[in-house]
């Protein structure tokens, strides 16, 4: 059967091409129209999932959307009757929205569809999957476990914010739910709001945030306090009740009812073009110290009913890494697996699995040894021939070097001396992590590579921390963890004796003291709480990233690099070769490298110019 599923209308579209219980393909809208979230029908993802498999719309065996507009429209309309008078304003500006474009959402599809290309509408099959049930399916189908628990925590999909489930070869049993207002998703994002970040984007920078709070301050034990107290009641199987008079998502236009915030919390909320204060960073530690708790009580009860040794994971709250490493460290599960597209990009491809298992009833592809993910390299890649036409429009200057292994030689000589290379290879990640495909990286050991790449490569704010790329064999040398972590889902604390000594009054320090300390001989990679969030590279999954992390170890004795995404603050990573030549045009990179070809800057002046012109050649 050929599946394709989608996500749209809400943010992070996406699609994936199923076949035969195979994943094929998957894309987030965002790399093509470079709209970073963008809710966009992801028109260019499904060209991109056609084209690569040689389809048509015609040869599908149905088309399926991630969640059930009608139960969602049901939830809405409840709610503004239960909250009734209030929301009046939110109603006003959602109806008509509903009512033009997403109650009717069949039609809009098929219509959408069309404008990709002609097909027969009566034949189309379309379908529709839960949202919570499109993301268990996106964690479990393509684990390596034959069995297991099954957990789902986001904001809120059609009315559930976070389920428990059970598969079991290509079934899953829905066992429990958590229902809409009450969210950890949204308890996060209320936090996200009042620290000054954007809603559905910034919770991984609340989540950067959180290690720069003292954790011996009497400040966050207060908060904690305020938190569970005013907030949420936390019951011990995880469930969670949300006082609803702090909060306004349910039927307002902002997360909170802020007044009341800053009235509990003491302090005004904050704005972007505020400075970042130490009891902003309090309030991140005691927010991310609750939702820990939470996700923990839940996998304790999750384990108490399946009983199961293995645990799937998904929804928006299964990318918060940190909780994620104390889930590991734990112990209550021997095994986890997190779909590494875990919000709802990931669940148009979880839309597309449940149809195949679930409702084709095919036979579940599965494999104990590994996951069926492909290390997530699902997106397009590009041919020399096409690189070398993007090299004649822009005029651009390379070098071709068609060993390989010579190549990266080069580049971990380049990597080691402090420069700062682009790194582009084969099929685009999918998901939110860039994987060794498209990625920037760089050296572990430079104590200024953090604040480089930081300010004059990335353009984001200075305290963010940055991701090592290790070979997989080599982690335990670097990181107390005992499991792999191909797809940066874990933190992890490193090894003691790599650790530098601190002040004694090192977790009073306020945060650019604390940021700019020597904390490891790992500088660039060492969060300020001795953590990071690790991807380990297998030979087998990606040769060509091992290859050069392993050519950079034979030269340094280290077997680590930098590793962040291939993009600049509010941007996408880079799908094409001009995006990322672009990219690399007006920023502080030092070298580019896409496939075989090695692109430098040679004189200021010159790639200023260049990039100028590239804006030009972008508008044309």
């Amino acid at each position: 059967m050929k599946i394709l599923g989608i996500s749209a209308y809400y943010h992070d579209s996406a699609a994936a091409l199923v076949i035969d219980g195979r994943i094929i393909s998957a894309a987030q809208e965002e790399r093509f129209t470079r709209v970073k979230h963008t809710a966009d029908f992801p028109t260019n993802a499904i060209k991109y999932c056609l084209t690569d498999s040689g389809l048509s719309i015609d040869d599908l065996d149905a088309v399926v959307f991630y969640d059930k507009p009608f139960l969602k429209f049901e939830r809405l309309l409840e709610t503004y009757l239960a909250f009734a008078p209030k929301g009046l304003v939110s109603f006003l500006k959602a109806m008509p929205i509903w009512l033009s474009e997403k109650l009717f959402l069949k039609k809009r599809i098929k219509d959408e569809l069309k404008e990709i290309e002609n097909y027969d509408v009566k034949k189309l099959k379309l379908l529709f999957t839960e949202h919570h049930l499109s993301h268990a399916a996106s964690a479990f189908y393509p684990s390596c476990f034959e069995e297991a628990a099954i957990l789902t925590i986001d904001g809120v999909g059609e009315w559930c914010t976070a389920s428990f489930s059970y598969g079991k070869g290509n079934d899953i049993n829905i066992l429990k739910e958590m229902n809409f207002p009450h969210s950890v998703g949204l308890l996060y994002s209320a936090f996200t709001y009042f620290l000054g970040f954007t809603v559905n984007s910034g919770e991984y920078k609340l989540m950067g945030l959180a290690p720069y709070g003292n954790p011996n301050s009497p400040s966050v034990l207060n908060y904690i306090k305020l938190i569970k107290s005013h907030l949420v009641d936390i019951k011990e199987d995880g469930s969670i009740f949300l006082n609803q008079t702090y909060f306004n998502y349910a039927v307002g236009l902002t997360m909170t009812h802020t007044n009341k915030w800053e009235s509990l919390f003491g302090f005004k909320r904050k704005v972007e073009e505020d400075d970042i204060a130490q009891y902003h960073c309090d309030l991140a530690l005691a927010i991310q110290t609750v939702t820990e708790e939470i996700v923990i009580k839940m996998a304790i009860e999750l384990k108490r009913i399946t009983g199961s040794d293995n645990l799937c994971m998904a929804g928006g709250v299964a990318l918060n890494c940190t909780a994620n490493g104390k889930l590991q460290a734990s112990g209550i599960f021997k095994n986890i697996f997190i779909q590494p597209a875990a919000g709802d990009s990931g669940a148009a491809l979880g839309a597309a699995l449940a149809i195949s298992n679930l409702y084709f009833n095919e036979p579940r592809i599965f494999d104990s040894s590994k996951d069926q993910m492909q290390g997530t390299y699902l997106g397009p890649d590009f041919s020399d021939k096409e690189v070398e036409n993007m090299c004649k429009k822009t005029k651009a200057n390379y070098s071709f070097h068609p060993n390989f292994s010579d190549l990266t030689q080069t580049i971990a000589q380049k990597i080691s001396e402090g420069h700062v290379v682009g790194w582009f290879q084969d099929r685009m990640e999918f998901g939110p992590r860039a994987l060794g495909n498209r990625s920037i990286l760089a050296d572990a050991r430079n104590g200024e590579m953090q604040k480089k790449l930081n300010i004059k490569i990335k353009n984001r704010e200075g305290f963010r921390p940055f991701a090592p790329s290790v070979l997989e064999e080599k982690l335990s040398d670097f990181f107390d963890f005992n499991i792999n972590s191909p797809y940066m889902l874990f933190t992890a604390p490193l090894k003691n004796e790599l650790r530098e000594e601190v002040p004694i009054n090192y977790n009073e320090l306020k945060l650019w003291d604390k940021l700019y300390i020597k904390r490891s001989t790992l500088p660039a990679i060492t969060h300020v709480d001795f953590s990071a969030r690790i991807q380990s590279v297998s030979k087998e999954v990606n040769p060509k990233y091992y290859s050069l992390i392993n050519a950079y170890h034979h030269l340094t004795g280290t077997a680590l690099i930098v590793n962040t995404s291939f993009n600049v603050r509010g941007e996408p990573i880079v799908c094409t070769p001009i995006d990322a030549y672009r990219c690399f045009m007006s920023t502080d990179m030092d070298y580019l490298v896409i496939n075989n070809f090695v692109f430098c800057k040679t004189k200021q002046t010159d790639w200023q110019n260049k990039a100028k012109w590239l804006t030009k050649f972008d508008k044309d």
